[in-house]
């Protein structure tokens, strides 16, 4: 027994292991240094791979260090030919860390194809220098301003990250030109931010009239919910009509419950929307209030009620309009403007193809009833069809007014 325990006691001091020895395999590992083992490319490219690393000035097999992919980074970002770069680390095996693939994200944004004459490269990637444009058709008519068009022209991503400015173009009716910048956040205080000038020309439908406006604008809102929105404007006027000018600012703010899914469609939602401004010395107020129920199949009943109300000192430009599809059918959009306008609808809406069509038409039934200042209560009742297609949406109603005649009222637009 002795002589087992000797030969022991002489193997452990003839042969010390060190703790790097007696160390896991995974620890021998970090311990050892680190080697690229490979470099991958991803993204919006049309730049090959071989160009790439070559750009980034890194090879399979040299040692990697903690700086190199901020390094990598900046190399092919000075190259300018890449909108976006990304220069990530990753692990190429869990048994061995010391093996590290380097991930290159790039996106060399809106780029053409250009032959260069060399049978090895015959072809290269070249920026487009122009900035992509956006067009969106302005196509609109209403009873009060009759058709308009036009187009909306848009450069996205102009100041950061879902940002356009926007130029909008537009004749017939309301004739208008201008340039706007919208700018929306998920986070934060203000969720859109809008803000442009912008010259407008149109006929006063009562006095007929031209209105031109030049205006400076700017808005903000925040979104508490989808449903639940409040906002903020000022601006600054310059309003010429019936050979006066006008000169004056704009303070307003207003809020807005809106549970409609579909605002060409609702069922179960209601929309209410309170506002005030004050412009030119004086006040303006609007509420607008709607609800919608489902009734049998899909048989809806709607009602609305509204009251559009301003100061006697403000000019009758600014003043609320009676009549038309506005507020009550069966008279014109021009028959007066006042200082107070009320007015009530109620309207079933029956539609006759499925509401998850593409291509949805229907039919209604209406009743309106409003007042404007101290005039008598008007009436007016009757029938539409409609037509929703997508973006597009067309309304004709037929309705006579209570004491006056049968009118046409024909309203629709293009919307995105």
């Amino acid at each position: 027994m002795w002589i087992v325990v000797a030969l022991m006691l002489s193997g452990v001091a003839g042969s010390p292991r060190s703790a790097e020895s007696l160390a896991p395999p995974v620890a021998r590992a970090f311990q050892a240094s680190e080697i690229i083992a490979d470099i991958q490319v991803h993204g919006n490219l049309v730049t090959t791979d071989e160009e790439l690393k070559r750009l980034a000035g890194v090879d399979v097999g040299t040692p990697f260090e903690p700086s190199l992919i901020d390094a990598v980074a900046e190399r092919l970002r000075a190259a300018k030919r890449f909108e976006r770069v990304d220069v990530l680390k990753r692990f190429a095996s869990i048994a061995d860390p010391s093996q590290i693939v380097i991930v290159i994200i790039v996106d060399e944004g809106r780029v053409r194809i250009a032959r260069t004459g060399d049978p090895e490269h015959p072809f290269r990637a070249v920026r487009n220098r122009w900035p992509r444009l956006m067009y969106q058709p302005i196509l609109r008519r209403d009873d009060r301003y009759g058709s308009t068009y036009g187009v909306r022209v848009a450069i996205p991503e102009t100041f950061g990250s879902n940002s356009r400015l926007i130029f909008p173009f537009a004749w017939g009716g309301e004739k208008q030109a201008g340039v706007e910048y919208d700018k929306t956040n998920d986070a934060g205080l203000l969720n859109r931010v809008r803000a442009g000038g912008s010259w407008l020309r149109r006929t006063h439908p009562v006095f007929q009239e031209d209105e031109d406006r030049e205006q400076l604008s700017l808005r903000g809102e925040h979104w508490f919910r989808p449903q639940f929105r409040v906002g903020v404007s000022t601006g600054w006027e310059h309003e010429s009509f019936g050979g006066a000018d006008d000169f004056f600012a704009r303070l307003g703010a207003d809020v807005v419950v809106d549970t409609r899914v579909d605002p060409a469609l609702p069922r179960n939602a209601v929309f209410a929307r309170a506002a005030w401004t004050h412009v030119a010395g004086g006040a303006q107020t609007e509420l607008d209030g709607r609800g919608y129920v489902g009734l049998i199949g899909q048989l809806i009943f709607g009602v609305r009620a509204q009251r559009i109300a301003a100061d006697p000192s403000l000019p009758v430009y600014l003043k609320p309009i009676f009549g038309g599809a506005a507020n009550v059918r069966g008279f014109s959009a021009g028959t007066m403007v006042g200082d107070t306008l009320v007015a009530a609808s109620t309207e079933l809406i029956l539609p006759l193809t499925s509401p998850l069509r593409i291509v949805r038409m229907g039919v209604s039934a209406f009743a309106d009833r409003g007042t404007i200042d101290d005039q008598p209560w008007k009436q007016g009742y009757g029938g539409s069809v409609w037509f929703t297609a997508a973006m597009f949406h067309l309304n004709i109603a037929v309705a006579h007014g209570r004491g006056s005649s049968t009118r046409v009222h024909v309203d629709g637009n293009v919307s995105f």
